[in-house]
């Protein structure tokens, strides 16, 4: 059930291929929420690679969590269990965040701004 709400949320978001501090991501499990990932620290009481997870759920009320995974777990590589139930984490790509104008328009509309001004020079 799991692997068919990721495959259609595939086509629905823009995911990054890495997670990295300050990425939101989206959680699936038995909801799908969003999360701030705060920090990533390497576990080091583990043998193999494993790191500790730290994330804001963006949830009412906001609440703290901290995961040990792998990072193919925590990059959307895999799809794994906690306690049983199934989990997705993945970054969401917002595309470099906001629409910026071309700086010839952004410069042409300032000009345009200017020849407006209500305020007129007396001699």
């Amino acid at each position: 059930m799991i692997e068919k709400i990721v495959t259609d949320l595939k086509t629905m978001v823009n995911f990054k291929e890495t997670t990295q501090v300050g990425d939101i991501v989206l959680i699936v499990a038995e909801q799908i929420v969003y999360a701030l990932v705060a920090g990533i620290e390497k576990d080091y009481t583990r043998k193999d690679e494993w790191w500790q997870v730290s994330m804001q759920l963006l949830t009412i009320p906001p609440q703290q969590i901290v995961w040990t995974l792998r990072t193919p777990q925590f990059t959307g590589q895999e799809i794994f269990t906690m306690g049983g139930e199934p989990r997705f984490v993945k970054a969401i790509d917002f595309g470099g965040g906001g629409t910026a104008r071309p700086k010839k328009e952004a410069d042409r509309i300032t000009l345009e701004q200017k020849k407006k001004s209500f305020l007129k020079v007396i001699k």
